[in-house]
């Protein structure tokens, strides 16, 4: 193989791959889809004629946890079939998604779909770490030392930074004590590229994070960017379950968008001011027009700019839900039925 879009040192573990998968040392065509320098290294490869993702991962994780959630999901049909996969080099070649716009009509039926699929499949290995929103229900110090970078650094004025983290704590108090509903899950679809549609079926890629957790967690993310009124959200459960949602199930869901909503207002708040002041006075998108975008492929997350702002619009949107009354009708509901 001499291609050297590959980083020099993993070439002879990708010709490796190439043997094992197609019984060639080399590809017909190679393109680099990587997205940023920081990122996993990701190539569209072409092997007699077929077109594949050959994906080097760099950064730090379990490529068994990754690659063994990323097989079941390929044989369950929800993830791209796996030609090759070696945790040991950390190197995957699946096949490559031809994707076409997605409308989020079709998603509102099709993504919780898929999500009750995963779901009922046996148990994902559990993780180290969590990247998702139920992190913040996760007592100990790594949780604590998040919160009290939080508080230090400022970012939110001091009166909404206190209605933030007492209106969190209420929350945190009253999911914790439900009984766990843990399943497979993806726990990366806040990003619209993880979920792929073929213009026939949909698919869900880049397993990196994937364990078992909350199930309510995927689908409060997902819904989060697709749902728009509680019709949709409607629709959108119904699929998921099967049937009408049950008061407990919908008043789960919605405290779960809302951890979502907190998780994500904290974390890419912090991640987009890098210690900085926030200009709070410059005008934001809607929340639901920006991720209307967002699902589109419109708008995207790749600097400190859009991270501030969508870390802005989680908070507001936040803001808003809080002051509803199906906040406390949704505590309500989950507390008499522990």
């Amino acid at each position: 193989m001499e291609d050297f879009t590959i980083p020099q040192e993993k070439i002879a573990a990708a010709t490796r791959g190439l043997n094992e998968a197609f019984g060639v040392t080399a590809f017909d065509e190679i393109r680099d889809l990587t997205e940023r320098p920081d990122s996993n290294r990701a190539f569209r490869i072409v092997v007699r004629g077929s077109a594949y993702l050959l994906r080097i991962n760099t950064r730090a994780g379990d490529m068994a946890r990754h690659f063994s959630c990323m097989q079941a999901a390929a044989e369950a049909g929800l993830a791209p079939c796996v030609r090759y996969a070696s945790a040991e080099d950390r190197i995957s070649i699946t096949d490559f998604v031809e994707a076409v716009p997605f409308p989020a009509t079709d998603a509102l039926r099709r993504v919780p779909a898929t999500l009750r699929t995963l779901h009922a499949l046996p148990a994902f290995p559990v993780a180290p770490f969590n990247t998702t929103c139920t992190f913040l229900l996760n007592k100990g110090p790594i949780l604590d030392g998040f919160l009290h970078k939080f508080r230090a650094a400022n970012i939110l004025p001091e009166h909404e930074l206190e209605e933030l983290l007492s209106q969190y704590t209420r929350v945190a108090a009253v999911y914790s004590s439900l009984a766990p509903d843990l399943a497979p899950s993806h726990n990366d679809l806040f990003k619209p590229d993880n979920i792929l549609f073929d213009g026939s079926r949909l698919w869900l890629v880049d397993w990196e994070a994937a364990f078992q957790n909350d199930r309510y967690a995927d689908l409060a993310v997902a819904a989060n960017m697709l749902v728009a009124n509680e019709a949709e959200e409607r629709l959108y459960l119904r699929e998921y379950f099967g049937a009408p949602p049950l008061a407990y199930q919908a008043a789960r869901f919605y405290l779960m968008k809302q951890l979502a909503h907190m998780f994500y207002a904290m974390a890419f708040l912090s991640l987009g001011s890098a210690g900085k002041p926030v200009d709070w006075s410059e005008p934001i998108p809607a929340y639901r027009d920006f991720q209307r975008r967002f699902w589109a492929g419109e708008v995207g997350l790749a600097d400190n700019h859009s991270k501030t702002v969508y870390g802005r619009l989680h908070w507001e949107q936040l803001r808003y839900n809080l002051r509803q009354p199906r906040f406390d009708e949704a505590l309500g509901i989950v507390t008499s039925s522990r």
